[in-house]
């Protein structure tokens, strides 16, 4: 018998019962493709996730990357300032104080006869310090206390919430004033510890908005109902899909807390000479600013150049988690 053409408009698939079943053209085409993707092309696209695409976008976001090759370049010359400076910042000569750019000291001499250039460059390693790790102290300890708080709720969330309000009544550079004032060491760890003290709050309500919002989520009650125990569901369903947030205020809070040192230091409770720093040069430059202006620009310019470039980074960040943005 010779076998007859194949016409998806008139297939006919035959059923169980003893009847006949109608097949549209469409489905009788989608009989014929392989089980690759669109037209029997292969397999499809694995979906990407929210990290890969955000940091597709921030590939191709110029904002992140100038910001990110500013912080690049302040990382490298805070741990090797020497790159780029081969002279002692605490070397001064009275000589020569006030004295502008000069071959091999380009930016010239502050009151003491130091150079502005080295003291500049050895400057960064302090504030970037300080910013980094009062920041990682800060999303830490304030992610802890916003996540268990907002995954457990009850009696602890509310403790927490009061302590917030009582934290954010304290206003940073008065409780600076205070709290600094009566410190005698010369090192960063009680500024940072300051920073911590009065940061935490802010990335604890982010955390705990976070924490709230993912726990309702179904794959979440879905671990749940299967019996995955509390530390299962914060580290590995709820944790890496609310860390968005918290890295976002982070990166944008870093940029705020060096500017922070560098107030704390003008005002006299933050960094102590001999410690190099932005913020101690600014307040000696301070009384000179109409004979030798050269002392303040500098380290002030280096100081607005780096929180602008933090800050940036933050926004740009934002703008790639944010799914309501995209």
């Amino acid at each position: 018998m010779p076998e007859q053409p194949f016409e998806p408009e008139r297939a006919i698939a035959g059923t169980g019962m003893g009847g006949a079943m109608d097949l549209a053209t469409s489905e009788a085409e989608t009989l014929e493709k392989t089980p690759g993707g669109p037209q029997g092309t292969g397999p499809q696209e694995k979906p990407r996730s929210l990290w890969s695409d955000a940091w597709r976008d921030l590939r191709r976001n110029p904002v992140f990357i100038i910001s990110a090759l500013v912080i690049l370049f302040l990382i490298v010359i805070s741990l090797w300032p020497s790159l780029i400076a081969s002279g002692n910042p605490l070397k001064c000569n009275l000589a020569k104080a006030q004295e502008g750019s000069q071959p091999g000291h380009p930016f010239g001499y502050d009151g003491q006869g130091c150079d502005v250039y080295t003291r500049t460059v050895y400057g960064t390693r302090t504030s970037v310090t300080v910013g980094v790790l009062a920041t990682l102290g800060v999303a830490i300890f304030g992610s802890v206390l916003g996540g268990l708080a907002g995954f457990f709720g009850g009696i602890w969330d509310s403790i927490l919430s009061r302590l917030t309000d009582i934290f954010f009544a304290i206003p940073v550079v008065l409780g600076g004033l205070v709290l600094l004032s009566v410190v005698t060491s010369n090192t960063v760890w009680p500024v940072i510890g300051f920073m911590v003290l009065l940061g935490w709050p802010q990335i604890s309500r982010i955390a705990r908005g976070s924490v709230i919002t993912a726990k309702q989520n179904d794959y979440v009650q879905a671990a749940r109902a299967l019996g995955a125990s509390n530390s299962r569901l914060l580290l590995r369903h709820i944790t890496p899909n609310a860390v968005a947030p918290v890295i976002v205020v982070a990166t944008i809070a870093l940029g705020t807390y060096i500017s922070l040192e560098a107030t704390l230091s003008y005002l006299g409770v933050g960094l102590k000479p001999p410690t190099v720093s932005w913020g101690i040069d600014i307040s000696s430059a301070s009384a000179y600013i109409r004979n030798a202006p050269h002392m303040l620009l500098w380290p002030a310019g280096a100081l607005a150049i780096t929180v602008l470039a933090f800050i940036m980074l933050g926004d740009a960040v934002r703008d790639a988690l944010d799914p309501k943005l995209r």
